[in-house]
């Protein structure tokens, strides 16, 4: 969909864009706040750090963006907000590596929707990375099945988080090579913004009274996993397929994992290590695919 070149090669932002977005699911369990109110924030706050860049310098961008394009990127960012809704608020149910997991089961969603969606088919390899990293990933979040309804309604929501991010990702395939990143991604954080804050109204979710420590976890959370994280993936859909990116975000796991690990206590068992050596194996599958 797009034939130039980029001028550094797209792995090496994903792979920044892979331990920016591992910090999401820390910041999330840190943040004592709902769970609607932590993602409204999140996208809140990114757009607010967004806003001054993009009017000074495309403004007349986003004004000459044709009225489809505009309905794909504001569809983009209705699925971001509802994989954030759904997403976040799986954490309070399940463990943060299973949650992180289950939701990175995107690829298998990006892989079966792409075909109908951006009418990109994926290589063979591939897809064999999609397979292997999905594999790894069930591994990996396996032992809280057991966990009783509590851990099952937290790993239901993950998966609803999944298929919402393949809408968000394969809406940006469509638009990335149409437009430059700051527009893409101010309009579609902002419009995640403004699902998010009208759920948080109706939903009657409080906003306000929150510690000082939630406050600095919502900043970071704007900061790291989405403006940083995020974008580096948004960068990459201009020059990439969306099943790679997809695949390539299995990354977070693992640094999740890692992390919760060193943080927060959760154990690493050799289960674990098992799943995340398959995910491992198809993003190496997968990249190769790509090329």
């Amino acid at each position: 969909m797009n034939t130039d070149r980029p001028r550094i090669s797209p792995y090496i932002p994903l792979f920044f864009g892979i331990c920016a977005i591992s910090t999401g699911a820390i910041f999330a369990r840190l943040a004592d706040a709902p769970s609607l109110a932590i993602a409204a924030y999140r996208a809140g706050l990114a757009s607010l750090i967004l806003l001054p860049f993009a009017l000074a310098t495309r403004r007349k961008e986003m004004a000459a963006l044709s009225r489809r394009d505009l309905y794909r990127v504001i569809g983009a960012g209705f699925f971001l907000a509802l994989h954030f809704a759904t997403w976040i608020s799986s954490l309070a149910f399940t463990t943060v590596a299973s949650s992180v997991v289950l939701v990175n089961t995107i690829p298998l969603w990006v892989g079966l929707l792409s075909p109908f969606v951006t009418g990109e088919r994926l290589s063979t390899l591939t897809k064999m990375g999609i397979a292997a990293s999905v594999a790894g990933g069930a591994v990996v979040g396996w032992g809280d099945f057991a966990l009783g309804g509590k851990a099952l309604l937290g790993d239901f929501l993950a998966i609803c988080g999944a298929i919402s991010a393949a809408g968000y990702f394969l809406f940006g395939r469509i638009v990335r090579p149409k437009l430059s990143l700051l527009s893409y991604v101010f309009l579609c954080y902002g419009t995640a913004a403004i699902f998010l804050a009208l759920v948080v109204l109706v939903s009657g979710t409080p906003v306000t009274g929150f510690s000082s420590t939630t406050w600095w976890m919502f900043l970071a959370m704007a900061i790291i996993p989405q403006i940083l994280g995020h974008s580096s993936y948004n960068w990459a859909l201009r020059w990439l397929s969306a099943g790679f990116v997809a695949v390539a975000l299995l990354g977070e796991p693992i640094g999740s994992t890692i992390l919760a690990y060193l943080l927060l206590g959760e154990k690493i068992t050799v289960i674990r290590l098992a799943g995340m050596a398959l995910i491992g194996c198809g993003i190496v599958l997968a990249a190769k695919g790509e090329r």
